[in-house]
């Protein structure tokens, strides 16, 4: 449950994540080639990474990278030199604005089932608190260890489903 709670520390955690993944993918370019910029081909493969990333690490829906020219038009809006090439931190003003959508979605995803998770699992504790045998068990579990057990295995449940989806 922490690492659900961390990430609704907000801008923080979300600066975070994007300077991991855009450190990451940006290095690996830069050993592969020597160069310390991007320039187009290679940023679009970078993005394609990038969004790898990004569906392999953030719960939620599957996300869909941009088209190159997408890219292209974002490329020379965070090409603050205008060299044609992005250097390390205009790389990652790009990405941060290319998929500042994604976050918002991952937590509204993440919102709704915090908020609706407890609610539902308050409710069917009632519901078994009459089922023979179970009812007394159930009776005995507090209201907050019971929501936070049912909580967590709905985010499990959501989490098998989004690895057996990719």
């Amino acid at each position: 449950m922490g690492q659900i709670l961390e990430k609704f520390q907000g801008k923080q955690w979300r600066e975070r994540q994007m300077r991991k993944i855009t450190d990451k993918v940006f290095y690996r370019f830069k050993d592969e080639t020597g160069k310390a910029y991007l320039k187009f081909e290679d940023l679009y493969i970078a993005v394609l990474l990038v969004y790898n990333d990004i569906n392999k690490l953030l719960p939620g829906p599957h996300f869909d990278p941009p088209s190159k020219e997408e890219v292209r038009a974002l490329m020379q809006e965070c090409d603050m030199n205008l060299d044609g090439e992005l250097d390390h931190e205009e790389f990652f003003n790009f990405v941060k604005r290319l998929t500042k959508d994604t976050f918002i979605t991952v937590s509204q995803g993440l919102i709704i089932t915090l908020a609706v998770a407890p609610t539902v699992a308050l409710l069917t504790k009632r519901t078994t608190e009459g089922v023979p045998g179970v009812g007394k068990v159930v009776q005995k579990i507090p209201n907050a260890v019971y929501a936070s057990l049912v909580t967590l295995t709905i985010v499990m449940f959501q989490k098998a489903a989004e690895a057996k989806a990719i």
